[in-house]
């Protein structure tokens, strides 16, 4: 009788332990890779989730840490320099057109109540909403109507910083109105910035959406990507125009020429090891690049006239005397704003089969340019 006890306490006290073990296991921190993204981090802790940018702006001394905790769920201990978000969120107002392509991947643009200088937004289903009249005009980005903003009591702000000023992000935090970062512009792999879409999935509750449509973006970019593996003539590009005295152009590590490297060509800053932008003298730009195949992004100008009328000694460059200049912005919303800027970047692969099509046009037979055309 006595044995029989034991042996009944002992598989209680056993089981007892597993459960515990299983419990508490449920409770250990998992990590969760991203694939081409480098400025985040995500960490499911329970039922919350932590969220670490790792560079929220260039050249940033410090990381950025976010809670995310169900509304069913209490807010577990944290430190105190954790913001804590309440999941998922059900008003957002964002700060970039490239979040609002994320919100339309996700089907999630009904969660947009406002947002600066709405003439931007090129989306049909945005541009319906806003003009339906549920998406507030907050004004210019650096001088964002606050009290506007405040008026909403949106869920959360989603914004971003260029060279680390804080004091606005701080003075909307200061009325209780969630903000965070999203750092998307400093990826420097196409498909890095791509995969930020898992980013804001995380704020509405969509990760398995998310999950299933970079998948097929991923997938679609690098089946493309394998189309100019054995090509022997890679025609030369330059990019960017001038701006004031200065000529902008993507850094040899920067998306834009990664990009161009995927699709085939050699870009003649290749040998840089910057991933932002390099600031060039006119000159230095036509010594090097005076002969360049291909002239591809040349910002808002609509003619190669227009170009010339505006300065003169761009017809200096090889690319325009044989008419082989291209702008990304053959789609323009119906109030102005380029799709290209506001879609292009989480669509990585149309923009690499817009490449291809225009130096390697019999790679893609039956393909028409989307973003992209032919300057006349």
């Amino acid at each position: 009788m006595l044995q029989k006890s034991l042996t009944t306490i002992i598989i209680f006290l056993l089981l007892h332990a597993c459960s515990n073990k299983k419990e508490s296991n449920e409770n250990l921190p998992v990590t969760q890779s991203t694939e081409f993204a480098k400025g985040f981090t995500i960490k499911k802790i329970g039922a919350s989730t932590e969220v670490t940018l790792l560079e929220p702006y260039p050249n940033s001394s410090i990381v950025i840490k976010y809670l995310l905790v169900p509304k069913t769920e209490e807010v577990p201990s944290h430190d105190a320099n954790v913001s804590v978000i309440r999941t998922p969120i059900e008003s957002i107002v964002c700060t970039s057109t490239s979040h609002i392509a994320l919100l339309d991947h996700l089907n999630a643009l009904d969660r947009l109540v406002g947002f600066p200088s709405t003439d931007l937004i090129s989306s049909t289903k945005a541009r319906q909403r806003i003009d339906s009249g549920y998406v507030t005009d907050l004004g210019i980005d650096n001088a964002m109507n606050i009290e506007s903003l405040v008026g909403l009591q949106p869920d959360l702000v989603m914004s971003y910083s260029i060279a680390g000023d804080m004091s606005k992000l701080d003075k909307i935090k200061s009325f209780d109105i969630p903000v965070v970062i999203n750092a998307e512009y400093l990826e420097n792999h196409p498909l890095g910035r791509a995969e930020w879409i898992k980013y804001m999935a995380l704020f509405l509750g969509k990760e398995d959406e998310a999950d299933s449509i970079f998948t097929a973006i991923k997938t679609e970019y690098l089946r493309t990507q394998r189309l100019v593996e054995n090509i022997s003539m890679k025609p030369t590009v330059i990019s960017g125009i001038l701006y004031g005295d200065a000529w902008f152009l993507p850094g040899g590590q920067n998306y834009g020429a990664k990009i161009f490297r995927d699709a085939g060509y050699h870009y003649l800053w290749d040998d840089d090891t910057s991933n932002g932008f390099l600031k060039l003298s006119f000159e230095t730009v036509l010594s090097k690049g005076k002969e360049a195949d291909y002239w591809i992004g040349v910002g808002n100008f609509k003619s190669m006239e227009e170009m010339k009328s505006s300065e003169r000694r761009y017809a200096l460059f090889k690319s325009f005397e044989s008419s082989s200049i291209y702008t990304y912005d053959a789609r323009i919303g119906a109030k102005g704003g380029s799709e290209y800027l506001e879609l292009g970047y989480s669509r990585p692969d149309i923009i690499l089969k817009d490449l291809i099509k225009i130096a390697h046009p019999e790679l893609l037979p039956d393909y028409e340019l989307y973003f992209h055309k032919k300057l006349n």
